[in-house]
């Protein structure tokens, strides 16, 4: 019996080992941070079921692959693509801005690094990961046919030779490479639209006093001074809502009229998407303190933030970002104090 726990205990072992790997190629498969972990969690579990029919022809990190890709598959036979606000309708003045929420499942979801970027000793390995879950890169991924999606993620991310991907997908090398072909093709037509995020991995020191600069605009509340750190062309999103906004005037409007409750918030930082992030908190005025209010991923380019995208579902994302759901007024009182 004791020897038989042991086997069950190493198998768990070795194959939770690559559950954060996982889950970083199913969410750039799919698009969504809860629909990853629930593939991870049926590939870990189909792979413990059969595990006495896995031969050891490829290495279990193969086998798991295959599976995972299966299950993917499968889920994006409902043919959803996932998406920003601005892959679906033209930018609102806001003269004209109003909040209309669309389902869930419309949106491309925030992802805290730790749960999809394993760590890696090289610095150019861990710098394209990530990379490859930037929300542009992510919603370029979510344009792609679901197989022509794998073909890139895992040759072109994960350095997968062709042979190993025709192998996982039952096809031939040709088809492979023709299909990384093409989804190169689609990647490169999308690539003008918006200036990339290029945020260097640590934050070099210009980019950390610009997000020193942000914080303390934000939290003051102090237009002026976030204008000033905005590219003219910055870009503000808010999922559920698909209204997004272009340009400071808008944005520093929009702050002050529709959103003017986020006056006196808080930010505490995330690690999010391979991006600089925030945890935002809005004063409570029922309960004091602050309450949730947004993550906030931030998009830097050229010693400038050209977009700041608000993800609105914090009941959603606050726990998966291991963020409190409640800050205490005290501790702004001990700092003051």
């Amino acid at each position: 019996m004791s020897d038989g726990t042991a086997t069950v205990d190493d198998l768990d072992a070795r194959l939770e080992k690559h559950r954060v790997e996982l889950t970083g190629y199913c969410y750039r498969m799919l698009g969504s941070s809860f629909e990853a972990e629930d593939a991870v969690q049926d590939t870990l579990v189909r792979a413990w079921r059969s595990y006495d029919k896995f031969e050891g022809r490829s290495s279990l990190r193969s086998w798991l692959y295959r599976i995972a890709t299966n299950v993917c598959l499968d889920m994006l036979n409902a043919g959803n693509k996932r998406a920003r606000p601005m892959d679906l309708s033209e930018s609102t003045p806001l003269a004209k801005a109003a909040l209309s929420p669309r389902p869930d499942n419309t949106w491309l979801e925030p992802m805290p690094d730790a749960r999809v970027l394993p760590t890696v000793e090289d610095p150019a390995e861990a710098a394209v990961a990530k990379e490859s879950v930037r929300l542009a890169f992510m919603a370029a991924l979510q344009q792609l046919p679901p197989k022509q999606r794998a073909v890139l993620i895992l040759r072109e991310v994960l350095a997968w030779r062709a042979s190993e991907v025709a192998e996982l997908l039952d096809t031939s090398v040709a088809s492979v490479n023709s299909a990384l072909q093409r989804a190169r093709a689609t990647l490169a037509e999308r690539a003008d639209s918006g200036a990339e995020a290029s945020v260097s991995d640590p934050l070099d020191e210009e980019q950390q006093k610009l997000l020193e600069r942000y914080v303390a605009a934000f939290e003051g509340y102090d237009m002026s001074a976030l204008t000033a750190l905005l590219h003219e062309d910055a870009i503000m999103t808010m999922p559920p809502f698909d209204l997004w906004l272009t340009g400071h005037d808008d944005i520093a409007g929009f702050m002050t009229t529709i959103g003017s409750a986020c006056e006196g918030s808080r930010l505490l930082p995330v690690q999010v998407n391979g991006l600089p992030g925030f945890a935002q908190y809005k004063p409570d005025p029922e309960k004091g303190g602050y309450t949730p209010w947004a993550v906030q991923v931030l998009e830097i380019s050229d010693g400038r933030l050209t977009g700041f995208h608000f993800f609105l579902d914090t009941e959603r994302w606050f726990p998966l970002f291991g963020v409190p759901l409640h800050l205490e007024a005290e501790a702004d009182q001990v700092e003051q104090g």
